[in-house]
């Protein structure tokens, strides 16, 4: 087995995030295997068959119910050492981000991260990440093994493809000190529904609307088209709405189906975090607005009067 796949849960899922890199990994090395840790996590394993894992590496232990990274390094190390793997692959996530830094320190391994594709496979494996504003694609590469990689969120979607799909429960060790924090508390999510990240339909929010009331406009439309809500940084900073749902460089990155920006300038720092969406429909009044230039249908006219109406089409189609 030479490639491991961290698959993220959270109540009861396996983030979509985790799925795109199995789905990714399964393309590029049929040999590939993924590792679920947490309490209750056996009944996750048939799921991350259906996505091509060859092997699914199960640790379920009450020890490791809190999202808490440094149990979980303990674990991988172990794995990566009892089974030969030479490459540990993650979505990008808080707790993705600690485990593969704690992992990289452990193992004395290579960390290439922010990626958003790979090629190849073994010693000559070749990871891709945007660089200089993502205005360009460099190739980037590891000189040891094993070597680690952390994909940008939204790079991959999840496809199934079932695997063989052995499942073999780990009954880790831990370092004395891996049991020394202690979770005392998890803060509510700021949002309902899905995620920005794992939604296919998004329709976000710019400072084009002008307040943080005008917000319903945008809401109205997205669950009139089943979508999210998502914003931009200034929005953000102002105020107007969390940050748990800002695109962009200091936010989020993106890929959905459809993205509709309503009164969103299109700064480099917002496109960056969006600009693979499938399809992009941008509305604003300045002819002039950055957005037009990578918008596939570009829609010149005031928000609050052209949102609404499309809202009031959308549910008569629908009706």
């Amino acid at each position: 087995m030479s490639t491991l796949v961290f698959l993220e849960h959270k109540d009861s899922n396996i983030q979509k995030g985790s799925l795109g890199v199995l789905s990714k990994a399964v393309a590029n090395d049929a040999d590939t295997a993924a590792v679920l840790i947490g309490s209750g996590v056996s009944a996750l394993a048939d799921k991350a068959k259906q996505y091509g894992a060859a092997k699914v590496y199960v640790v379920d232990d009450a020890a490791f119910a809190s999202p808490l990274p440094q149990p979980r390094v303990d674990a991988i190390e172990q794995i990566v050492k009892d089974n030969g793997i030479d490459t540990v692959l993650f979505g990008a996530s808080v707790l993705s981000a600690d485990i593969a830094g704690g992992l990289s320190a452990r193992l004395d391994a290579g960390l290439n991260w922010d990626l958003n594709d790979i090629s190849g496979s073994g010693d000559s494996l070749v990871g891709k990440r945007a660089a200089l504003g993502d205005s360009v694609v460099v190739d980037v590469a590891w000189n040891s093994t094993p070597r680690i990689g952390m994909f940008r969120a939204g790079s991959f979607d999840p496809v199934e493809s079932a695997g063989a799909g052995e499942v073999v429960a780990v009954s880790p060790s831990t370092q004395d000190f891996s049991g020394t924090t202690t979770l005392v508390g998890q803060t509510s999510p700021e949002t309902t529904g899905p995620a920005i990240e794992d939604a296919d339909i998004l329709v976000t929010g710019g400072r084009g609307l002008g307040s943080a009331e005008a917000f319903n406009i945008v809401e109205d439309l997205a669950a009139a088209l089943g979508g999210a809500v998502a914003s931009t940084r200034a929005v953000v900073d102002s105020g107007w709405y969390p940050y748990a749902t800002q695109i962009g460089q200091t936010g989020k990155v993106v890929s959905p189906k459809l993205y509709v920006g309503c009164g969103v300038s299109g700064a480099i720092q917002h496109k960056v975090g969006m600009q693979s969406s499938q399809t992009i429909v941008a509305i604003n009044k300045d002819a002039n607005a950055p957005i037009f230039d990578f918008a596939d249908l570009a829609v010149v006219g005031d928000v609050h009067q052209v949102v609404p109406a499309l809202s009031a089409k959308v549910k008569e189609r629908k009706g």
